[in-house]
């Protein structure tokens, strides 16, 4: 009986710190309050995400152009796969592709991963394609990551951090996909909007 009593409250304990960890994955501290943060504010939900101009400095300046420019506002979510990533930032509700500035120097190798409510910048096979395409990663996804200065090895820049709404991403991520205007899957059916992106603190 004791020994049934002392596995269950074992079992308790390791639920509660399991659920204090998934809970700092949610909702992660900010790592500087010198760093910029930006909220999307989505027809979902508010996203505030924290910047690492220390660590990605060309992309950040890059990302607050077009935040500054007002080019994210009434773009949308046009690619979202559940256990991947949401991505955004290039299109119009009505699919029409914005005019963006040239591309940018991939920062993927500044030690940063692809982690779970990570940033990053979306990219063509060209490993200095990134012009204002990002996507939120919904989980780790390893195989993002830079490994080697070549074409396969470049990976994917992250910049920044969700630091609030987490949950946001959850839902947006999990929302129903199928094909869409000029793309064949991985659209949602209902028209998730990037209504503002501002900058809220720096």
């Amino acid at each position: 009986m004791v020994i049934a009593v002392m596995v269950a409250m074992l079992a308790f304990g390791l639920a509660w710190a399991t659920r204090g960890s998934e809970e700092k994955i949610e909702e992660p501290v900010m790592q500087s309050e010198d760093n910029p943060v930006i909220r999307l504010k989505t027809s979902m939900g508010d996203i505030d995400i924290e910047l690492y101009p220390e660590k990605a400095p060309i992309t950040v300046a890059n990302f607050l152009t077009y935040v500054n420019e007002g080019y994210f506002d009434g773009t949308i979510f046009h690619r979202v796969i559940v256990n991947f990533m949401i991505q955004g930032g290039g299109f119009t509700e009505d699919f029409q592709k914005k005019e963006t500035h040239d591309p940018i120097q991939n920062e993927a190798d500044n030690g940063l991963k692809n982690m779970r409510g990570t940033i990053a910048m979306a990219r063509t096979n060209d490993p200095h394609s990134a012009t204002a395409q990002f996507f939120i990663n919904h989980k780790d996804n390893a195989f993002l990551n830079f490994t080697a200065k070549n074409a396969s090895g470049w990976g994917y820049a992250v910049f920044g951090q969700v630091i609030a709404g987490m949950d946001v991403v959850d839902a947006i991520a999990t929302t129903k996909t199928g094909a869409k205007a000029p793309f064949p899957q991985d659209v949602p059916q209902t028209t998730i909007v990037i209504q503002k992106a501002m900058l809220i603190e720096e």
